[in-house]
């Protein structure tokens, strides 16, 4: 059974809290958790003073003959033709791994994996520490991948410090000298005379143009490109030898993923990548989300080794004790919802010293070496699976699965969905957490991975710590934040906006569900959202930082039917006649025939209530002068959207409904005609051939059906009149309605015709059963 609709984002989203607490009080899960957040991650400026990095002396020929980008093949040609300095490194990995190695063979045969997992694991992040910039790097990636490591494993790698010891300033002084060509004096006004920051593949200073801009400048450090070749290419025939055996590599291929997680770290050695990177991204969000700020790049004064970026005051989101530290974090949480769904375009370094709270109270992301594209397939697949969670859609899950790359296609899916159902059921169900035994899920999730090839795609894991890493530094202030609250807002914004084929079929599975009955309750789910949305982007600034409530934003459990019960006697239609009083700016008139038209759509609606009162339960309900002066359509962004051109998708989408609408009010409003005139039982003869009865009712017949329709235009019609239905008409005299009115010509111009069409194709179509069929 499907959650009802504004019910059940927000108790999913406190479902989610509960679960989140129930998980924090078993020890394993809670470090797990821990780590993905990435609260163990280091963000030192500095290494500590007992770092030691064990290199080997390659070659000084600059890296000639290494490809600039990753090319296994060349590299392994590069090594193979130095096996003095190949040798060596070997040597000297066997030599700081040996005692590691033994540990891990003694702990196996006594039985003492377990017990000594959290040693193993500190062991293991100081012999990375010590080995370079390729083994810190590949040890951070696999802090993220708990298909592939212990809670335990993560939690200590996640303590990894890509800080090392600073290299000499007369060296970077020199580099920057060789990439820019000219001494460093006569390209910058001033530069520190030491790095403000060391990492293990540079280093940064700070210093000002000749033209005044103080900017950040990151020097690579000498010989990096060696020094991590040599090592890929080690990592590599390791995994290759592996391969022969099949039971070790089957749940994850290891050449692959150090193929695919080398091409980015060789992509994060380019410099003026990195500031091209940054650069598409600012120009990307900078309509949509101004309060994100990214470093401009100097392109005059980056090089492949040397990059010259804006510099950026602030301090640490992670340190920060701001009173807006929360609100930037919801910024976050849409930028990289946007970077995911949108602009597919992906931030994959997400540490919280790359997170910048800036003295204006904006938020700042640095560091663009490693940016990874995600394509259209995933980026729709994830809403699609949003879609279908809300729904609890299985089988449709366990599809997504595929879809996402979860599980390679062709797996036989089937007996994984019983279990799939058990843990969403256990999750989402009434109680939340505590109807939940993670014992028996943990073991469940377990033999789903052991028993099928289920792994965490790579895109997924960077995407578990960007969210992950905000979640943290959100959970410091805000215990009660739920990502829910954050993100949905943003899908809706998706939903209702793009023009995709496959997102425009996701907005009607949401609304519509597996059994294709419409949902009032869920369009206004994604309504509100859709608000919440753009009344958070509102300010000087365009800020979505904001957490004031949307003003009278009903749910769907407050929204009550009442609309006017006048008639409208002309037969002409005009602003002046729908709305009585009015003494606004009028619209351009509307053809004759539409003008006809849209004033057959004004009875039935000015008597909404007629039936749609009795439908809901409630009484008549008539104008009063306080409906008039009511200023209903104020922040009514929905109502707005709809009426727009860039709504005409979303009212294509309504019109059934909206068809179905007006037929079962017109049928009632000449039943009750007949009623008062006393003609209910009148029967009038059928003179065609053929047909089924030779007398029908005149008075039209309503079932549950048309009770239904009717229901749940009231609740949509409420919602969109801010829950002051009684005044929808009138609300057109108000200020923010008389903004509306421009967008009414049009809209009936693009509108009725096909509206008028369906309306006489529904009613033909049912006076022919009727007639033939006789139902």
């Amino acid at each position: 059974m499907a959650l009802s609709s504004m019910q059940s984002v927000r108790e999913m989203s406190q479902q989610m809290r509960d679960v989140r607490s129930q998980m924090e009080e078993d020890e394993n899960l809670k470090v797990l958790m821990a780590s993905l957040r990435g609260q163990n991650l280091s963000d030192a400026d500095f290494a500590d003073s007992n770092v030691k990095m064990r290199l080997v002396q390659v070659d000084n020929d600059d890296g000639e003959g290494l490809p600039l980008v990753y090319d296994p093949e060349k590299i392994a040609d590069y090594w193979g033709r130095r096996p003095v300095a190949l040798i060596s490194r070997v040597l000297q990995l066997l030599g700081i791994t040996g005692g590691f190695l033994s540990g891990i063979l003694s702990d196996y045969l006594t039985g003492s994996l377990e017990k000594n997992q959290v040693l193993r694991a500190i062991e293991i992040r100081n012999i990375v520490t010590s080995l370079g910039p390729a083994y810190i790097k590949l040890g951070q990636a696999l802090s993220i991948r708990p298909d592939l490591l212990s809670p335990a494993a993560m939690n200590e790698l996640q303590k990894l410090c890509d800080k090392v010891p600073s290299f000499d300033s007369k060296v970077a002084m020199n580099m920057l000298e060789q990439e820019l060509g000219s001494p460093w004096y006569e390209v910058y006004a001033d530069l520190t005379p030491e790095p403000i920051a060391a990492a293990s593949l540079g280093q940064v200073y700070k210093g000002k143009l000749k033209t005044g801009e103080v900017v950040a400048v990151k020097v690579q450090r000498p010989g990096v490109l060696e020094t991590v070749t040599v090592d890929l290419y080690i990592i590599r025939m390791i995994g290759m030898f592996l391969r022969r055996f099949p039971k070790i590599v089957e749940r994850a291929d290891i050449v692959g993923l150090l193929d695919e997680w080398a091409a980015r770290f060789f992509e994060e050695l380019d410099y003026v990548r990195e500031g091209d990177n940054a650069t598409r991204f600012a120009e990307m969000i900078r309509a949509d989300l101004p309060q994100v700020v990214v470093p401009k790049t100097y392109p005059d004064y980056t090089t492949r080794r040397v990059l010259t970026t804006e510099w950026i005051e602030g301090e640490k989101l992670s340190q920060s004790k701001a009173d807006d530290v929360g609100k930037l974090v919801n910024v976050g949480v849409i930028c990289y919802l946007k970077q995911l769904l949108e602009i597919s375009m992906f931030h994959a370094d997400p540490h919280p010293g790359n997170l910048i709270r800036t003295p204006d109270g904006r938020l700042a992301i640095l560091d663009f070496g490693l940016v990874t594209e995600i394509d259209d397939n995933i980026k729709y697949g994830m809403i699609e699976a949003i879609s279908h969670l809300i729904h609890r859609d299985y089988e449709a899950i366990v599809e997504d699965f595929v879809t996402l790359d979860f599980i390679p296609p062709g797996t036989d899916l089937k007996p994984i969905l019983p279990v799939l159902a058990k843990v969403f059921d256990q999750a989402l169900e009434g109680g939340g957490a505590k109807n939940i035994n993670f014992q028996d899920l943990a073991a469940d999730l377990a033999q789903i991975t052991f028993d099928y090839p289920f792994r965490i795609p790579p895109y997924f894991a960077l995407i578990i710590r960007a969210i992950g890493v905000l979640e943290g530094i959100a959970l410091v202030g805000d215990p009660d934040f739920a990502l829910v609250d954050e993100a949905f807002p943003y899908i809706s914004k998706r939903l209702m906006t793009d023009d995709s084929p496959r997102l425009r079929a996701a907005l009607q599975y949401m609304i519509y569900g597996k059994s294709g009955v419409f949902d009032a309750d869920r369009l206004i789910d994604l309504l509100a959202a859709f608000e919440v949305f753009n009344e958070s982007s509102k300010s000087a600034r365009g800020r979505l930082d904001l957490n004031e409530n949307v003003d009278g934003v009903p749910t769907a459990s407050n929204t009550s039917t009442s609309i006017v019960s006048t008639s409208n006697g002309n037969r002409n239609f005009s602003i002046e006649s729908f709305i009585p009083g009015y003494r606004g700016p009028v619209p351009s008139s509307l053809p004759p025939p539409l003008n006809a038209g849209l004033g057959l759509l004004a009875a039935p609606l000015m008597a909404f209530n007629a039936f749609g009162m009795a439908a809901m339960g409630g009484g008549t309900n008539s104008t009063s002068n306080n409906a008039m002066n009511d200023d209903i359509f104020k922040n009514r962004e929905a109502l707005k959207f709809i009426l727009a051109p860039e709504g005409s998708f979303f009212r294509d989408f309504l019109m059934e409904e909206a068809v179905k609408s007006v037929d079962a009010l017109s049928r009632n409003q000449f039943k009750e005609l007949l009623l008062l005139l006393g003609l209910q039982d009148l029967l009038i003869p059928v003179l065609m051939p053929g047909a089924a009865r030779r007398l029908i009712p005149l008075s039209p017949t309503l079932d549950d059906e048309d009770e239904a329709v009717v229901q749940n235009v009231a609740k949509v019609l409420n919602f969109l009149a801010g829950g002051n239905a009684a005044g929808v008409v009138y609300g057109f005299v108000s200020p923010s309605g008389r903004e509306l009115l421009p967008y009414l010509p049009g809209v009936a111009t693009e509108v009725l015709p096909e509206f008028t069409r369906k309306l006489f194709s529904r009613v033909a179509a049912r006076t022919l059963r009727e007639v033939f069929v006789g139902v």
